[in-house]
């Protein structure tokens, strides 16, 4: 825990240094739908993110995650309206990389420059992001070639030290996408994103399908990526691993962030103080295995007030009004005050 106190304390120190990587201000997304509606499936999101850091963003399924993500880097379907800011602001000091706005970016801009360079992503379906007539490592040398200045008679070794790095058998370089399981399909994902050492990195479900080991592996392999002076967006719903590799932890419900805190508070004490990320925590095994009650709200049928009150033992009238995130969360009655 010591450890992660100190991440944090670090995390905090280069932000107050200007040495952010990525800052997001007030990013929303909707969806239009038929009959002229539309859903939306991210609002407001505020953060930023430093060189050196790990920010995880977790939360239920259909919260608004990945969209996020799929904002940051012009990958949303045709349907999707985003506004707000979000600047990647390069490397750090000194890095010679100009400012850029995301969400304003053309997809000229964001494929020739942004994605795989300034911006490294393990997608959610890594089976849809690969070639199905091309090997494993036919992949990666490829990235190899297109990212990096690596000489052609060093691309295999290169593309090899890629996979040894994200877990990724040596046996299995040469076989195609449908051959692999979901568990192998992920590491050659991780693998890819991590070949060109891009200063921000998007981990979108980079655990999913593997294993215990694998999973505390990959954990391991993004942390020192962070620890390299790297910045690490971690999208996962597996907070054992967020606890593993994250310096902050933000919790999203219903398309909002609700939460931010460093991540030795956030897992250790006094914990989180938004009832929904306490529900979070209290429903793994290890704790006292409770589920939250009910469901999450459908994005096209929100309540007017507090997204979570439907489900919250500490909801009354006032949560009839939508709370403002103030000092770290959004909520009229979170833990720690005078109704805990």
């Amino acid at each position: 825990m010591n450890e992660q106190i100190v991440r944090a304390l670090q995390a905090v120190t280069a932000e107050r240094a200007g040495d952010a990587v990525l800052s997001v201000r007030g990013l929303s997304v909707r969806f239009r739908l038929r009959g002229g509606r539309s859903v939306a499936a991210v609002t407001g999101a505020d953060f930023d993110l430093a060189a050196g850091e790990c920010l995880a963003l977790v939360g239920e399924s259909g919260c608004g995650k990945s969209v996020l993500a799929s904002a940051l880097l012009g990958l949303l379907p045709g349907n999707a309206e985003t506004s707000g800011s979000a600047l990647l602001t390069g490397a750090g000091p000194g890095s010679g990389e100009a400012a850029l706005e995301l969400l304003a970016a053309d997809e000229r801009t964001l494929a020739r420059t942004v994605r795989g360079r300034r911006v490294g992503l393990v997608p959610q379906s890594p089976a849809a992001h690969l070639t199905a007539v091309r090997t494993v490592r036919d992949h990666l040398e490829e990235t190899v070639r297109a990212l990096t200045n690596t000489p052609r008679r060093g691309r295999r070794a290169a593309a090899e030290a890629a996979a040894e790095r994200a877990a990724f058998p040596a046996g299995h370089l040469d076989r195609y996408p449908h051959e692999l399981s979901g568990g192998l399909a992920q590491r050659a994902a991780t693998a890819l994103a991590l070949i060109g050492d891009a200063p921000l990195l998007l981990a979108d479900e980079p655990t999913t399908g593997l294993d215990r080991e694998l999973v505390d592996r990959t954990a391991d392999e993004l942390r020192r990526h962070v620890d390299e002076g790297k910045a690490l967006l971690l999208i996962t719903h597996d907070l054992a691993a967020a606890r593993r590799v994250a310096d902050r932890v933000a919790v999203m419900y219903a398309g909002r962030i609700v939460e931010i805190a460093p991540a030795a508070r956030f897992f250790g004490s006094p914990g989180p103080r938004h009832p929904y990320a306490r529900g979070l925590l209290d429903a793994l095994p290890e704790r006292e295995f409770t589920p939250i009650p009910g469901l999450p709200p459908e994005l096209s049928d929100l309540p007017p007030g507090c997204a979570f009150a439907p489900r919250c033992p500490r909801a009354d009238e006032a949560c009839a009004v939508r709370p403002t995130f103030l000092a770290g969360r959004a909520c009229h009655h979170p833990w720690g005050s005078e109704r805990a």
